[in-house]
């Protein structure tokens, strides 16, 4: 920020008590406001400046820009003006709440969701999509719209979900529980309704495909004993031991042109 000529920000008031904090301050000239009502028609004034030779930094009030906060537009009028853009990693409450939930699996894969439709039926609409979603999913949320959405969750019964409150702050909190219990876990401490908030909805367990274990099955059998291909099929599935052995006796009785004994 010291070495920026300008300093484009969604509230100049905020951003500049943050860097005033730092001993840094600038020129009533060489700020810029760029919010979301405004981005499009500002990033013009950005273009220009950068024309010029300027380096212009864009800061958000919280979080990073054009995650949920203003900047998309921006960065993309840049780009399309064929200027370069630079990201400065900060603090992220997205991977911050994923590297707590342990929600996101051996591969990572998890789906950025942000925040929900503020209307009720929208809201309940989006969270029955997420009903099935099998990688993690981050949600965030405002302390007034907190218990709604926790509502909304709700109908997610025993799907786990962990809350991340005021994350890297003071009071920050987390907890795990399930989906069912949110709206309890909130109105049990006046405290935990404040703050920001990011939510990682752990992943819809998967329920084995009624004929996968039957098909895993007749794959082993083709290379392993009964006994063998059974445990392992069991394993890669979740289906019921008992019935691939009994299924399993079948597939070799067939295939030998006889009845089982």
């Amino acid at each position: 920020m010291q070495l920026a000529d300008a300093i484009a920000c969604e509230d100049t008031r905020h951003t500049q008590a943050l860097l005033r904090a730092y001993g840094i301050d600038k020129a009533p000239a060489q700020w810029l406001a760029v919010h979301q009502h405004n981005e499009a028609a500002s990033a013009q004034g950005v273009i220009e400046r950068l024309q010029q030779g300027q380096r212009v930094a864009y800061a958000s009030d919280a979080g990073t820009p054009a995650v949920s906060d203003p900047g998309a537009r921006l960065v993309a009028a840049v780009r399309a003006a064929g200027l370069r853009v630079v990201p400065v990693p900060g603090a992220s409450s997205v991977t911050a709440a994923l590297s707590v939930a342990g929600a996101a699996g051996d591969e990572g894969a998890f789906v950025f969701a942000g925040f929900l439709p503020a209307k009720a039926g929208e809201r309940q609409a989006a969270v029955a999509r997420l009903a099935q979603e099998t990688r993690a999913v981050v949600l965030l949320e405002a302390p007034h719209r907190i218990d709604a959405l926790a509502a909304a969750l709700a109908a997610l019964g025993a799907r786990a979900v962990t809350v991340a409150r005021e994350l890297t702050k003071q009071f920050e909190e987390v907890a795990t529980l399930a989906c069912g219990e949110l709206p309890g876990w909130l109105a049990a401490d006046p405290q935990r309704g404040r703050g920001e908030f990011a939510l990682v909805l752990h992943p819809a367990p998967q329920a084995p495909q009624p004929d996968e274990g039957l098909r895993v099955l007749g794959l082993l059998l083709a290379e392993l004993p009964v006994k063998s291909a059974v445990k392992l099929a069991a394993e890669i599935t979740g289906a019921s031991r008992n019935e691939l052995y009994g299924a399993a006796l079948k597939m070799r009785s067939a295939a030998a042109g006889s009845p089982p004994g």
